[in-house]
């Protein structure tokens, strides 16, 4: 049997002066022109104000959605309390649910831009919003930056129905700086959650090595999938570390970047 990890005991976290005067010119400079006359109030508007869209029927609505889910949603059976418009808005299906999922911008298509040791807090290095950031300290110098986010599926427009009986696929996926400071730079903890927050229904954890292979600074992406794991599933928690190293300069870190939790319609 699988050991259970208690999410809440993987990475601890913690969540002008007065007016100035104002500047005479030199006297061998000429005024300033005067500012151009305001237009009349009479003048007409060249630009028209942007005309309101059209709110869409339930039946547009709905096959809005199943021109971007294929047919897998056409058989879908939604409850009184969920509207097919409503799903349109929120779109809880096919995205990624996780908040500020590239907080350094960093983009995975080219290798990790080449930085240096830095002490400024990684807040300060980014966008983080929705991420809870705390580290832990290892021994020789190095230490582990954890990032987590618990993800409300309900609040983010699916239903119990959906998520009990059907069941969706959820997919989580990561990508990691092999930045070589260690042989292993990289942890990704993922629980599937009952309603308590507590209780575990699934899970998946993973610290992969180092392949050693390839340019430093290179991405490796860690995915994997969660199927038919029971009924109960209402929170997400995603948790990952990355590895870091003090030198006499500041921090080196390992950088991560497009994080994701998204929940898919299972074939």
């Amino acid at each position: 049997m699988e050991e259970t990890k208690d999410p809440a005991a993987v990475g601890a976290g913690m969540e002008a002066e007065g007016p100035e005067r104002a500047q005479e010119l030199p006297p061998s400079l000429p005024s300033p022109p005067a500012p151009p006359s305001p237009l009349s109030p009479t003048t007409p508007e060249t630009t028209e104000p942007p005309q309101p869209q059209p709110e869409p029927s339930e039946v547009n609505a709905r096959q809005l959605l199943l021109d971007e889910w294929g047919p897998l949603g056409e058989s879908l059976l939604l409850p009184p309390r969920v509207t097919w418009k409503l799903l349109l808005l929120r779109r809880p299906l096919y995205r990624n649910l996780l908040r500020s999922p590239n907080p350094e911008g960093i983009n995975i298509y080219q290798p990790a831009p080449p930085t240096g040791p830095t002490r400024q807090p990684l807040e300060a290095l980014g966008n983080f919003r929705g991420w809870h950031i705390g580290s832990e300290p290892l021994q020789q110098n190095f230490s582990w930056t954890v990032k987590q986010q618990c993800v409300n599926l309900l609040a983010e427009g699916l239903w119990e129905e959906l998520l009990d009986d059907e069941q969706p696929d959820v997919t989580v996926m990561d990508w990691y700086e092999d930045s070589r400071l260690d042989q292993c730079v990289y942890e990704l903890h993922v629980w599937l959650l009952a309603a308590d927050r507590r209780t575990v229904i699934a899970q998946h954890h993973v610290a992969p090595r180092s392949p050693g292979r390839g340019p430093a600074g290179h991405w490796i992406q860690v995915s994997h999938v969660f199927r038919q794991y029971g009924p109960g599933v209402r929170f997400i928690h995603f948790l990952h570390k990355t590895k870091n190293r003090m030198e006499p300069g500041g921090l080196r870190r390992t950088r991560v970047t497009d994080s994701s939790v998204s929940v898919q319609l299972r074939e």
